[in-house]
């Protein structure tokens, strides 16, 4: 298990995260998650700790705070010396029925993260997310607000999930204008069957410095192989909550991609959906979730498989994007510039 320096941090973190959003669901959207309480959540966290994965992610909302709840738990019964786990988590989401109980304003910032850390059972978050992007917010007020948790020491680092490229570029030039507290750390989604970000974010965070998190790097569990011409089996993720939406025949031709280097290897079609992003070097750690333990023992297996140079082309082959305008001004206008880079020796 490697571990990998966050962004411009001098933090390290695992290069698989565990993923707490199988962990308290019940009857609800959760409950299609999943449902696992705390002595089952408890053995997936001690099973990725003794791995090597020193990061754990979460967010207020995951089960109504009760995933919060059962990771802060699980990691006080388990005796983890605090230094030696990063948690994550994030706000933004609708946490009750008021008004201001949702959002990125101040005011629910400020009453997130009090919840959040009382339900984890910790003094401080080492990486606080914001989860989505608000509207109805200025960005100002939020940067303000993070940079405040972290100099109280509530707060190490923060982060931000799902934003557009332009937006995460504003909020950083917000923060070093004011020389506050930046974001670090992006949480996306990226996979083989969705790698939309490679066209804006990706070029964004290799000149701004930040780490990126992978969410749902299986898209909802599609890419397992387990499904037959991208349908869902009974029981999975999938077949109660169809999420995130993925191109199905674009699925089909990276599965079927797979499954010949997924025998050569011996290894399942979900390690080589792993690796491949393990592969990418925008890639700071990938976010796993199971609900069960041969379910993550599959996933953290993943970081042992190395893809050859013939393999990674033929699935870059098969789940390359589509030309896109200004992409492909882009590779056509900056072609013989790329190439006197190249001759002085600073190309890609």
């Amino acid at each position: 298990m490697r571990h990998l320096p966050l962004g411009r941090t001098g933090l390290f973190v695992s290069e698989l995260c565990l993923g707490t959003m199988t962990f308290g669901g019940s009857t609800d959207l959760w409950g299609k998650i999943g449902t696992l309480q705390q002595a089952e959540a408890e053995r997936l966290v001690g099973q990725a700790l003794d791995a090597g994965v020193n990061f754990i992610d979460t967010a207020d909302v995951y089960a109504g705070g009760v995933s919060e709840q059962i990771t802060g738990q699980a990691l006080k019964n388990l005796k983890v010396p605090r230094e030696s786990v990063i948690v994550a988590t994030k706000v933004f989401g609708e946490t009750g029925a008021t008004p201001n109980a949702r959002g990125n304003s101040r005011g629910h910032i400020l009453d997130g993260v009090k919840a959040s850390l009382k339900r984890l059972q910790l003094e401080h978050i080492d990486l606080y997310q914001i989860h989505g992007f608000d509207p109805a917010t200025p960005i100002e007020e939020t940067v303000r607000a993070l940079d405040t948790l972290v100099r109280d020491g509530r707060v190490r680092y923060v982060g931000v999930s799902n934003w557009a490229a332009w937006q995460i570029a504003k909020a950083l030039g917000i923060s070093e204008r004011l020389g506050l507290a930046r974001f670090e750390s992006l949480q996306a989604y990226y996979t083989l069957a969705g790698r939309d970000l490679e066209r804006e974010i990706v070029p964004m965070l290799k000149s701004e410095g930040l780490g990126l998190m992978v969410w749902s790097p299986l898209a909802g569990g599609l890419l397992s192989g387990k499904f037959a011409s991208g349908e869902a089996e009974a029981g999975s993720r999938r077949s109660g909550f169809d999420f995130p939406p993925v191109l199905r025949p674009r699925a089909d031709a990276c599965i079927e991609a797979m499954r010949p280097i997924a025998e050569e290897h011996e290894v399942s079609v979900a390690q080589v959906a792993l690796a491949w992003l393990l592969h990418q070097p925008q890639v700071t750690s990938v976010i796993v979730g199971a609900k069960r333990p041969d379910q993550l023992a599959d996933n953290l297996a993943a970081v042992k498989l190395r893809l050859s140079a013939d393999e990674l082309r033929a699935l870059d082959e098969v789940s390359r994007l589509p030309p896109e305008y200004p992409g492909w001004m882009f590779e056509r206008q900056g072609d013989f510039r790329r190439k006197q880079l190249r001759l002085a020796g600073r190309g890609d």
